[in-house]
């Protein structure tokens, strides 16, 4: 059980691994899409040069460039939703939780967690279905290149599941009494030189 308790042990380093894989898969994504647009500038380019010197284009085209463009923002967007809530990079809107008292933060933050837990599992589901409906009537895109839909949508499938999972593992670390792994992060930190800003403000003022 050792393995299992909050801050450490195998499955903690487990599962904070498979958080960041999902992150560096996202960024990979946002790379991808980075070298797709500056190539079809560049064959816009060739184009256009080609135009004012011959008088005519080559006809330079990435084939299909936006929807791949569009497959990869998808995956990068979900396949990033782990790891920025892992390190708190999710906007949380604090107006009630911040005028609670200290004595209901946690169970709060517990029905919060429970709740995107519940959420996060019936998208996965869901998405799961449509996803296996496109691979069973092998539905495709309608570019140039016709791309089995099942692909990229599994890519939504596998960033929700992974959503399930960080917010059934934060659920669990709570109720084990310890600290979901965002707090110290992402808005904790902004919330954390706020504080301090104010304590020197008033500092100065006395």
């Amino acid at each position: 059980m050792a393995a299992f308790r909050p801050g450490g042990g195998v499955m903690r380093r487990f599962l904070d691994l498979l958080y960041k894989a999902g992150g560096w898969f996202a960024a990979l994504c946002i790379a991808l899409i980075a070298v797709l647009v500056m190539g079809q500038v560049l064959c816009n380019l060739i184009d256009r040069l080609s135009t004012l010197f011959t008088g005519q284009a080559v006809g330079l085209t990435i084939p299909s460039y936006a929807d791949f463009t569009g497959f990869l923002l998808a995956a990068a967007s979900f396949m990033a939703l782990a790891y920025s809530l892992r390190e708190g990079a999710h906007i949380r809107v604090s107006l009630l939780t911040s005028r609670l008292p200290a004595s209901l933060h946690r169970p709060m933050e517990l029905w919060c967690l429970a709740v995107g837990s519940g959420v996060s599992i019936y998208f996965t589901w869901y998405t799961g279905r449509l996803t296996y409906e496109s691979y069973l009537y092998n539905d495709l895109s309608a570019g140039m290149i016709a791309v089995p839909l099942w692909i990229p949508q599994f890519s939504m499938v596998a960033g929700l599941l992974l959503l399930s999972l960080v917010f059934l593992d934060e659920l669990v670390v709570v109720l084990r009494g310890g600290s979901p792994g965002y707090a110290a992060k992402g808005e904790g930190l902004l919330v954390d030189e706020q504080v301090g800003q104010g304590a020197a403000a008033e500092r100065g003022e006395r």
